[in-house]
Formats: C-alpha cells, sequence, structure tokens
C-alpha cells in the first residue's frame, strides 16, 4: 500500500514538473487574454486596441463576459493586468462545427497598450504543413488530466497535413476548410484552454477549435484557420468599431 502512494506522488509530481517545463516566460505573449464568464473560461488574441479574436465556444451569448489582458498568473494581481468588460460579440455566422468557429469580441473601452499588453497583427499569409509554430493557453497540457488554469502554458507544435488529421477524426466530427490542425506524434499537441492561441512565424493562425491532441497525445488539435477569415474580420472592426469610448451594453450579433 505504502508503495503504490509513492508511485501515486511521484507520478502526480512528474505530471507537475511537466507542466512547470511549459510555462510560458511572463508576458511574452501580450496579445494573449483571458476572458471569463459564469458558463466558461478561456482564451482568445488581442489585433486591435477594440478587439478580440476567439472560438466561438468561448462567446456563449446572453452571458456577461469579462475580458482580462496584461495576464500571466490568472489567480494573483501582478500589477500588469487591464479587466475590461465585453461590449459585444459577432459570432460568424453559421457558427457550429464543421463549418465555422469564430467570433470577434469588442472592448466596453480600448485597451490600453503597454509592453505587457499589445496587439498581433491578423495573417499575411496561410500555415504550411510542417512549419513550428507555438500555442498559448491556461489549462493543462497533460493528456486527460484536468487542471485548474493557473499560469500562462505555451507549447512548440508542428502543423500538420490536412489528410493526416482528417485521419484521426472521430465518426461526429466533419473536416472544414476553415481548419488546421497543429501538434501530435512528433510534439504533444493538448493544451485544454478553449480559444487557446496559434502564432507561426509571429502571426495569428489560430484559435482552438477541438483540443483532440487531450484525448490522445499521438493526435494533433484543431484550431480555427484564420487566414480564410481576414476579410471578414477586418469587415467586422470597420463597421463596428465605436467612434467614442462610451462603454455599451453587451450584446451579441450574427453577421
Amino acid at each position: 500500500m505504502e508503495r503504490l502512494l509513492l508511485l501515486l506522488v511521484l507520478g502526480l509530481t512528474g505530471a507537475s514538473l511537466l507542466e512547470d517545463n511549459k510555462l510560458c516566460p511572463p508576458h511574452s505573449r501580450p496579445w494573449q487574454v483571458s476572458l471569463q464568464s459564469r458558463r466558461t473560461r478561456c482564451s482568445g488574441a488581442l489585433v486591435d486596441k477594440w478587439w478580440l479574436v476567439t472560438s466561438a465556444a468561448c462567446a456563449p451569448i446572453g452571458t456577461a463576459i469579462n475580458a482580462s489582458l496584461g495576464e500571466h498568473d490568472v489567480t494573483a494581481e501582478e500589477g500588469t493586468e487591464q479587466h475590461i468588460p465585453v461590449a459585444e460579440v459577432i459570432r460568424h455566422s453559421p457558427y457550429r462545427s464543421p463549418l465555422h468557429s469564430l467570433a470577434m469580441v469588442r472592448l466596453a473601452q480600448p485597451a490600453r497598450l503597454t509592453q505587457q499588453v499589445q496587439p498581433i497583427g491578423l495573417p499575411g499569409r496561410c500555415p504550411r504543413p510542417g512549419e513550428s509554430c507555438s500555442v498559448s493557453g491556461w489549462g493543462s497540457t497533460v493528456p486527460n488530466q484536468y487542471e485548474d488554469p493557473k499560469r500562462l502554458k505555451c507549447l512548440t507544435v508542428a502543423v500538420v497535413e490536412d489528410q493526416s488529421c482528417i485521419n484521426t477524426f472521430p465518426d461526429f466530427i466533419f473536416w472544414s476548410l476553415g481548419m488546421v490542425c497543429a501538434g501530435g506524434a512528433d510534439a504533444t499537441g493538448c493544451l485544454y484552454d478553449k480559444g487557446a492561441v496559434l502564432v507561426c512565424d509571429g502571426q495569428l493562425q489560430g484559435v482552438q477549435w477541438f483540443s483532440h491532441g487531450c484525448q490522445n497525445a499521438e493526435h494533433p488539435s484543431v484550431y480555427t484557420k484564420l487566414c480564410k477569415y481576414n476579410e471578414w474580420m477586418r469587415r467586422v472592426m470597420d463597421s463596428h468599431t465605436p467612434t467614442t469610448t462610451t462603454a455599451r451594453a453587451t450584446t451579441f450579433k450574427r453577421p
């Protein structure tokens, strides 16, 4: 019995050490945003002082959402944070799988740009199979193990060719041209955080759609392929950015 307990403790310690090895350098992803509501907690990316990009799963209709910018440890106030209510959420329509999973989130007031809070530009090209990228978010990086989100995690993952990714899909999930996959056998694809941010060569390329790598470490996770949505994202920002900094009540729209 004692040996069993010792092995359990060592196993948990090993998992903890593994998680610590995947911590981001503090504030090395100044575009990363934590989104919280009564129903969910997930990630997004700041792309403009007014706007965030996230997955549709991070934008529950009828729920007040708050955005925290300049975060590293979400359990502590570090003096770099900006906590801003969300004023407007615009989901790409139709938003249910297998079609699209993308939402634009407008802040109630513009972010104050600092060293710890900076936007990342929309993609200038699409990601390439085999390309090395970074994915960041809050949550467990160990498959099939839950961890309360604390400090920001970073993984290095490779973009996976479409057909190789399709071959890992369960029967109830269908492929969409708005998907890109990363992670898998050569590097773990598990980061359990809806809306986790995929960056390749300094460009925003995805927000997490399905965390397949957290069910099977051999499988890549699926991200919204943001290069396919540049025109839509720019159109939303051009037509919905306010001319004043007056906060508005939260609204939800589908263009």
